[in-house]
């Protein structure tokens, strides 16, 4: 990052334009291959780890309607962090005044979003041939065919459908490690998205990133405002020794930028908070794919900023359903590095908002992945907690008494 700031500086002050247009248009071919290559992960990822929490849920009335508690509470913190995010980055508007150009030709083509009906829009989530909608990566048709694939899997029940989880479980893990490998792409990517920008640009444009960090986090404090006061209604004074016992693995999440990190010291912390190892265990993962708070603010926010950056104007009902498609589109990704990433690239062209407004953000994506990471695990830590009381499953354990199954444990 830095080392493209300075090169764009350099050429932006020395060259001539002639000269900065050719930089700029040439070495954004590391960045097209970058986008190229975590693109092609998109599909297989969402399909396979959708599929398996979906069939993870079983068939048992107790997981059902944890299940069902569990979604409710998903689906409404999710609404309520794009909200956030949608609110702040309306009011501070980091995007506006930089009037960048749509690079010609990057506009992919997907839903007609300037005369969308609800019609349209419905009838262009529902897929004609899973293999066509992989193959042009359309997001929302492979959300809703694993939805009914993992539903009717789920329903054969533990003895048939283990082997095919275990399969597509193996393959979500081998996906994974695919991105971590196209991950090391992302330097080269980051240098030639920021020297590119810088170039053309000037270094003006760092004010508004420091702008768009700062609203970001902003939104980030307020979504977890909300989370500890709905915390508060049910679980009342306890919610502030919950948060102290999740400091831990916050911690963990935001420094390494991966919630998944934090996985293992998160249910260690839950099961001493009291919770019930069983519902523990079936909510966490399931949040992981369902409950990333923090990439919802993320993406509300970073895709109404590429919009403000490009002066791509989008009325109330436009907006509503791109946040609706970034929330669909979210369910399944996995909390790992870089994961908002792969939905705002697959999400945003569809509302011709170019892919290539991605790359402004990748220079500092790693401090907001930071954000994001610990407020999915105070998230889903929060959600745990409320479950487990609400089935009556949540044990009041001292801090003492934690002490003691602690030494107990370790004797």
């Amino acid at each position: 990052m830095v080392a493209g700031i300075v090169t764009g500086a350099l050429i932006h002050q020395m060259a001539a334009p002639d000269t900065i247009k050719g930089w700029s248009d040439n070495i954004t071919l590391l960045t097209d291959i970058f986008l190229r290559l975590i693109k092609m992960v998109i599909a297989p990822l969402v399909f396979c780890t959708l599929t398996v929490g979906i069939m993870r849920l079983g068939e048992t009335s107790t997981i059902g309607r944890i299940g069902g508690k569990a979604m409710v509470w998903f689906i409404s913190s999710s609404v309520i962090s794009i909200l956030v995010g949608l609110l702040v980055v309306s009011l501070e508007g980091p995007g506006r005044g930089l009037n960048l150009t749509i690079p010609a030709g990057d506009v992919e083509t997907g839903l007609a979003v300037s005369g969308m009906s609800l019609k349209a829009f419905i009838t262009h989530t529902i897929p004609t041939s899973i293999a066509g909608a992989m193959a042009n990566n359309e997001i929302l048709q492979i959300v809703v065919f694993a939805m009914f694939f993992g539903i009717a899997g789920a329903s054969l029940g533990e003895k048939f459908n283990a082997p095919l989880v275990a399969a597509l479980d193996v393959v979500s893990h081998i996906m994974l490690k695919v991105t971590g490998y196209v991950m090391y792409v992302a330097p080269l990517a980051i240098f030639a998205a920021i020297s590119s920008v810088i170039a053309t640009e000037g270094l003006g444009i760092l004010a508004n990133y420091a702008s768009f960090i700062g609203g970001y986090y902003v939104a980030i404090l307020l979504c977890c405002l909300v989370m500890l006061a709905a915390g508060y209604v049910v679980l009342k004074k306890e919610v502030y020794r919950l948060v102290a016992m999740l400091k831990d693995p916050v911690i963990v999440a935001f420094t390494t930028s991966s919630s998944e990190a934090a996985y293992p010291k998160t249910l260690d912390q839950l099961e001493r908070f009291g919770c019930s190892r069983n519902i523990a265990a079936f909510v966490l993962p399931i949040g992981y794919s369902f409950n990333l708070v923090g990439s919802m603010v993320y993406c509300s926010f970073a895709s109404m900023f590429i919009a403000q950056a490009y002066n791509i104007h989008l009325n109330g009902g436009e907006i509503a359903v791109l946040m609706i498609t970034l929330m669909l589109a979210s369910k399944g990704i996995a909390g790992v590095p870089r994961s908002a990433l792969v939905v705002l690239a697959a999400t945003v062209p569809s509302f011709n908002i170019p892919v290539a407004g991605i790359l402004l953000l990748m220079g500092i994506d790693h401090f907001l992945d930071m954000g994001r990471s610990a407020i999915n695990v105070l998230g889903n830590g929060i959600a745990t907690a409320m479950l487990s009381r609400n089935e009556n499953a949540l044990n009041s354990v001292t801090e003492s008494e934690n002490d003691e199954v602690a030494e107990n444990i370790g004797a």
